[in-house]
């Protein structure tokens, strides 16, 4: 009610029951949709028990509560599964295209999840409620439509409601559970709610409880096989996460054509003079017209890298204020390049930065936020100079897959710290780690001095990658995961 406006129930003095009055009908509305959920639950398991089940266990479902496109480790679990003879059922919402090779391969079927929007009436928590419930119903419902799986693969978080569901669909077809462990669900809530809200008090009883229901964990690092051990009571085991084969560093033919096809829609790649008779140019490259030969340009600019989701757990003004810092040392006359700045990905904080972005006045720095295919990804990351990590883990217990990526593409690494961070990034030896902007402009200071000619930190790190026994996904997963499905 607004100040100064008067109540036409005035009269009738405080009521202290008006509260509770306004939850009863939300809250006879969850009883009932839970009631009836649970009597579907007791008819699907009477006509499930009647379906015969995947021969040899060789059918498994690889679920995500997501966008399928956007969850590239689960990408790689089934593609993984379908090269060992196992029919995937991909199962998660439509958004990004997946990669073309889940596409391409005939084990995978991908299974989409519908997903409808809930009531925007009433208290926020009634709404994540009813958004609870609504995705139990449509989860459970697709999964029943899927060849009885052997397996389901789950990746969490989210884990809200897809452990429970999961775990009622494998009691129902006699499968078995395994849960990948990327984080905490409740830890990411806490970053918006704080640690104290009743939600996600309830989301980390939910996830423990349900957690340890499951038959096998898989984790991303050894710190969070230790926490869900202790904390949890869930014996997991680690699964660092390793780029897949088609990371890599890019040839300059490729760099040239990936430059050439970014500059129709983004001008930081387009050339910034006419290539004229000598061929065609991007930003950073040449063509020469009679040979074909590629090269790079001598005063081309140095291309930053750095890849999102826009959620709260990457604090993007860390980089935009590097990068303040850059332009006055530029400024300054200092031997340094100038920089095109290149943030990739899609999410619910994208608009806010990019206002901030849109408010900068760069002389000698470029900044583009494109959505590339998936194919592009890795070719990018094989063409640049550097890339910027500002992941900070809401549970200090995971590892960003980004930095696996970019080592996977041979591209040095300046990483914010957290806890667990040693366990990927070693400063100094493959790349550097910061603690807030004033330090990460001083190492893209340090890095970029004298750049293309000098030969310092930055090549010493790329020299270092390139030797490195870098382990890759496959030989990773068949040594640690596979066992799991071939011993049952």
């Amino acid at each position: 009610m607004a100040p100064g406006v008067k109540s036409a129930y005035a009269h009738r003095g405080p009521s202290p029951r008006a509260a509770p009055v306004t939850w009863r009908p939300f809250a006879k509305m969850a009883a009932l949709l839970w009631l009836a959920f649970g009597g579907a639950l007791l008819l699907a398991l009477l006509w499930r028990r009647t379906r015969p089940s995947s021969p040899g266990g060789l059918a498994v479902a690889v679920v995500v509560l997501g966008d399928l496109g956007r969850s590239p480790r689960m990408q790689y679990h089934a593609l993984s599964l379908a090269r060992r003879g196992f029919r995937v059922a991909f199962v998660g919402y439509a958004g990004t295209k997946p990669h073309k090779d889940i596409l391409q391969n005939e084990n995978i079927r991908i299974v989409h999840v519908p997903e409808h929007k809930t009531w925007q009436a009433g208290p926020k928590v009634f709404q994540y409620i009813a958004k609870v419930i609504l995705q139990t119903v449509q989860l459970f419902y697709t999964m029943l439509k899927i060849e009885n799986p052997g397996f389901v693969l789950l990746q969490n978080p989210p884990g809200l409601p897809g452990i429970a569901v999961t775990w009622a669909i494998c009691l129902l077809c006699g499968s078995k559970l395994i849960l990948d462990w990327h984080n905490y669900g409740y830890t990411i809530m806490s970053l918006t709610h704080g640690d104290r809200h009743p939600l996600v008090r309830i989301a980390k009883w939910y996830e423990q409880l349900f957690g340890r229901l499951s038959d096998y964990n898989i984790c991303v690092t050894n710190a969070m096989k230790e926490d869900l051990e202790v904390n949890c009571n869930i014996v997991a085991i680690t699964l660092y996460d390793k780029p897949a084969s088609f990371f890599k560093e890019t040839p300059l033919s490729d760099q040239h054509k990936l430059f050439m096809k970014l500059g129709k829609d983004y001008a930081p790649f387009k050339a910034r003079s006419r290539a004229g008779d000598d061929g065609e140019k991007s930003a950073f490259t040449q063509e020469e017209a009679q040979s074909g030969q590629v090269s790079q340009l001598q005063d081309r600019p140095a291309l930053l890298v750095s890849s999102t989701s826009w959620t709260e757990d990457e604090d993007f003004s860390i980089l935009l204020k590097a990068l303040e810092e850059y332009e006055h040392y530029v400024s300054d006359g200092m031997k340094l390049p100038p920089l095109v700045c290149v943030i990739t990905g899609k999410g619910p904080l994208k608009g806010y930065y990019s206002k901030q972005i849109a408010a900068l006045h760069f002389r000698h720095i470029q900044i583009c936020t494109p959505w590339l295919e998936a194919e592009d990804y890795p070719l990018l990351l094989g063409s640049a100079d550097l890339g910027v990590c500002l992941h900070k883990s809401s549970s200090g217990l995971d590892l960003p897959m980004k930095v696996v990526d970019m080592f996977g593409c041979c591209l040095p690494v300046c990483a914010v710290h957290f806890q667990c961070l040693h366990e990927l990034v070693k400063h100094d030896v493959n790349g550097l780690i910061f603690n807030d902007s004033h330090e990460l402009a001083r190492q893209l200071k340090t890095l970029f001095w004298d750049f293309p000619a000098a030969k310092g930190k930055l090549d010493s790190f790329r020299r270092h990658l390139r030797t490195a026994e870098q382990s890759r996904w496959e030989e990773s997963w068949e040594r640690t995961v596979f066992p799991l499905f071939s011993s049952s």
